[in-house]
C-alpha cells in the first residue's frame, strides 16, 4: 500500500540519516521488515527525490549513507505524527483566517525551516498522500478580531460586550456576556458563557457577533456549570432538556447509520428486515429534525410524539413545493435576480 511505502521510506530516511559509516542492505531490510529487493526500490525513490544517497563497498560488503555534507536537520517525528500534523492543517483549513489556523501554519513553517530542501519534498510527498476534505463549514476571516477578542476574554475571565444578530429574525441587540468556552462544532464556531441579558447561560454563533467590547470587569464561572456535563446531551449547538429519541432506518440507509456515532448516548437495535432502530437521549428538536429529513424516506421517528410531529410538519410544507401545479411553474421562477447593486 502507499501509506506503508511512505512510512517505510521516512524510516530509511532516518537510519541512513543516523548513520556516519552507512548501513549494510540486510541490516536495513532486518530494521524494515522487508526484503532487499524493497530496500533497492525505497533507495532509488530517495535518489529520484534527490536525496544524496552514496553507497561504498568495503571488506567486500555495500553501505549505504548519505553525503556527509548533507544535515538531515532535528526531526524527532514519526510517519504518524507527520500525518497527523499534515491531518491537522487540512482539518483547520475550516478555520482559515483565524488565529487557530494561522498559529498550526506558523508551526509548521518553524518545522519547515529547519529542515533540508529534500526532506521538505519528501514530507509534502507524504502529507499529499493523506488528504481530509472539509465538510460544510461558515467562513471566519472577517471574525478574526472577534475569535482573538473571545480567546482572550476566556483566558482572563473578563466581560465582554457584544452586539448579536439572532440567527433567524436578523435583529441586532446589545448584551455583556461572561465567556466561558469557545468550541468548534458541526462547522461552526460558537461561544458558550453566561448572557447578562437573559441571566442565562447561552450559546452564541461567533460569525454573528458583529462587535465585541473588553469591559474590564472580571467575571467567575457560574458554580456546578462543566462544559462537558452541559453539553452530554446537545445533538448539535442547540441547548435543550433531553429526551428519548428513537428512529427507525431502512434497510437501504442502516449501514450507514451502523457506522457512525451520531451521539454517545445511542443505541442500536437490528431489525429482521435489514433496518436499524437508533435510540438516543437527546435535546435540540430543530437540530433533529434536519439531520432526519437528510435520510428521505428511509427514516422514520417512532418518539417522541412532538418530535414526529415537528418531522411530520417539515415534510408537508416541502411537499406543498412540489404539488402538481407547482412542478411546471416553481415559486419565483419567473422573477428575475437582482443584479449588482
Amino acid at each position: 500500500m502507499r501509506g506503508d511505502q511512505l512510512a517505510r521510506q521516512w524510516l530509511l530516511v532516518q537510519r541512513l540519516g543516523r548513520s556516519r559509516g552507512g548501513v549494510g542492505l540486510a541490516e536495513l531490510a532486518d530494521d524494515l521488515g522487508c526484503v532487499r529487493r524493497t530496500i533497492y526500490r525505497d533507495l532509488d525513490a530517495l535518489m529520484y527525490a534527490g536525496f544524496p544517497v552514496v553507497s561504498e563497498k568495503r571488506d567486500g560488503k555495500v553501505y549505504y549513507r548519505f553525503l556527509d555534507s548533507f544535515k538531515l536537520g532535528d526531526v524527532p517525528f514519526t510517519t504518524d505524527e507527520i500525518l497527523a500534523l499534515a491531518f491537522g492543517e487540512d482539518l483547520l483549513r475550516t478555520l482559515e483566517g483565524t488565529v487557530f489556523h494561522d498559529s498550526i501554519q506558523s508551526a509548521l513553517g518553524k518545522i519547515r525551516s529547519a529542515l533540508s530542501s529534500e526532506l521538505i519534498g519528501f514530507l509534502d510527498t507524504i502529507a499529499g498522500s493523506f488528504r481530509v476534505l472539509p465538510e460544510p463549514h461558515k467562513r471566519y476571516a472577517k471574525s478574526r478580531a472577534t475569535i482573538e477578542a473571545l480567546n482572550q476574554a476566556v483566558l482572563s475571565r473578563q466581560v465582554l460586550r457584544i452586539r448579536y444578530r439572532n440567527g433567524q429574525t436578523g435583529e441586532e441587540s446589545s448584551r455583556e456576556l461572561d465567556p466561558y468556552h469557545v468550541w468548534y462544532q458541526r462547522g461552526g464556531l460558537y461561544v458558550i458563557g453566561f448572557d447578562h441579558h437573559r441571566t442565562e447561560i447561552r450559546t452564541f454563533a461567533v460569525d454573528r457577533i458583529l462587535g465585541v467590547e473588553p469591559t474590564g470587569t472580571p467575571f467567575q464561572i457560574r458554580e456546578g456549570f462543566d462544559f462537558d456535563a452541559w453539553t452530554a446531551t446537545n445533538f448539535g449547538v442547540v441547548i435543550e432538556p433531553a429526551s428519548r429519541v428513537r428512529v427507525r432506518f431502512g434497510p437501504e440507509r442502516a449501514t450507514q447509520v451502523r457506522e457512525r456515532t451520531w451521539h454517545a448516548s445511542q443505541q442500536l437495535e437490528e431489525r429482521t428486515d435489514g433496518g436499524v432502530d437508533l435510540t438516543m437521549e437527546v435535546g435540540g428538536s430543530s437540530e433533529l429534525t434536519d439531520w432526519i429529513l437528510a435520510f428521505g424516506p428511509a427514516a422514520e421517528v417512532l418518539e417522541p410524539a412532538a418530535l414526529r410531529a415537528q418531522v411530520h410538519e417539515a415534510l408537508e410544507s416541502a411537499a406543498a413545493l412540489y404539488r402538481p401545479e407547482n412542478l411546471a411553474h416553481p415559486a419565483g421562477a419567473d422573477s428575475e435576480p437582482e443584479g449588482p447593486g
